[in-house]
């Protein structure tokens, strides 16, 4: 399985939003990549600084979000939406985006996946799947 470091993952965000703003050609994920950040202009000044990208931490204890953990579970969204993994995900998401805005209901779902990596991360377990498909649905009843 591919499995990028750090600075592999902030590169990439980084590439992408500097073809897509020289208009070069993209390919593959680059393409949501550019998307995404394209979306995101509060993270649009970094991304077009990849040095400073790659060497700058962000503390969820001083109240930061990392942009490139944001941008990489909406790039994770994408991919889980487009192939219906796990499975009900896209049902899930579409009822949300039928009541609102189509990022403000990937938010929700990156709220949801949030909320489930890190309870299996404090349990120990592997990451339900079936919980977080569950967590989505029960949002899009609420609104």
């Amino acid at each position: 399985m591919f499995n990028p470091t750090r600075d592999q993952v902030r590169r990439f965000f980084c590439d992408a939003w500097q073809k897509y703003t020289q208009q070069q050609p993209l390919a593959g994920a680059e393409v949501t990549a550019a998307e995404l950040a394209a979306r995101h202009p509060e993270y649009q000044a970094l991304l077009s600084h990849p040095e400073r990208a790659v060497e700058q931490e962000w503390s969820p204890e001083g109240g930061q979000m990392n942009p490139f953990l944001h941008l990489s579970l909406h790039l994770a969204i994408h991919e889980q939406v487009s192939i219906d993994q796990p499975p009900g995900i896209r049902a899930a998401f579409e009822s949300l985006r039928a009541r609102m805005d189509p990022h403000d209901a990937e938010h929700v779902l990156l709220e949801c996946l949030g909320e489930t990596i890190w309870a299996a991360q404090r349990q120990g377990t592997q990451m339900d799947a079936l919980a977080y498909v569950d967590a989505v649905r029960r949002k899009a009843s609420q609104i």
